[in-house]
């Protein structure tokens, strides 16, 4: 049982509002990756631009010599901008997650003390496990948004060298990779802000000894999970989460889940 447990001043269970993903933290987070891909995009461009110029993509696909030339260049470049998103992963993971802890502990204070309750949140071993956790993950994924790129950059460039495509053919082939990128980095700061806020969020809930949500549909997107639609306002434990889809989970955990919950403040216990 948490040390700072609380209980509804009526005496009675009270179910409090819930935290959203602030749009401010998911934009900044999006404009960061996007400056990151911009920057490997053009780098890229460039560099094609002066390949091709000098070794002509008809004279590279007649010859094995430019061909693995060019395969090799194309290795260096990768391996340069790939090693530029490892670099800067852990930094720009770490200021997401302290951003998102830092509002989400505001938010549900807030929140908490509309409701009565003063409450000041300090670090915990549960929270120092999420919050690593949530800059893990993050790390990960923003060094994968470099490794797809660059895979994917790499099979179009040499398959234009062996087809002897022009330079116009092929950036137009690696625009389209660009903006496949910038549509999975746009996700993932939308998705990633939404589990950041659900998992600090339900991490505090438990600190306080609240064991019980109720699951808030968004009531957002074109084609939404029918069984998150129908576990609108039903009520869940939070340690264990809602059984659904085969599987235990919680609100704004899943994949471009926006759904939140909002934690019940328990009655007098007799």
């Amino acid at each position: 049982m948490a040390a700072n447990k609380i209980v509804s001043p009526t005496g009675k269970p009270e179910t409090l509002k819930s935290v959203q993903g602030n749009a401010g933290i998911e934009a900044r987070y999006r404009k960061k990756l996007d400056e990151l891909v911009a920057e490997m995009n053009n780098s890229i461009l460039y560099w094609l631009s002066a390949t091709y110029k000098a070794n002509p993509p008809e004279a590279m696909a007649a010859d094995e010599s430019p061909a693995m030339a060019m395969r090799s260049a194309m290795n260096k470049v990768a391996r340069r901008w790939q090693a530029k998103f490892d670099k800067g992963a852990d930094k720009l993971a770490d200021w997401f997650a302290n951003s998102a802890r830092q509002y989400s502990d505001t938010t549900l204070e807030a929140i908490l003390k509309d409701a009565g309750f003063t409450v000041k949140f300090k670090d915990t071993a549960a929270m120092n496990d999420a919050f690593q956790a949530i800059v893990g993950e993050n790390v990960g994924l923003i060094k994968s948004i470099a490794s797809r790129n660059l895979t994917q950059v790499q099979t179009v460039v040499m398959q234009s060298v062996q087809q002897g495509r022009d330079l116009a053919t092929v950036t137009k082939n690696l625009q389209h990779e660009f903006g496949v990128t910038k549509r999975r980095a746009a996700l993932i700061a939308r998705d990633q802000n939404n589990k950041a806020t659900a998992t600090i969020t339900k991490t505090r809930q438990q600190q306080l000894g609240i064991t019980q949500a109720k699951w808030r549909h968004s009531g957002g997107g074109k084609e939404p999970r029918q069984s998150h639609l129908h576990a609108d306002g039903k009520i869940y434990d939070i340690e264990k989460g809602m059984y659904l889809d085969g599987k235990w989970t919680w609100p704004g955990v899943e994949i471009n889940c926006r759904c939140t919950a909002q934690p019940i403040i328990p009655g007098f216990i007799e």
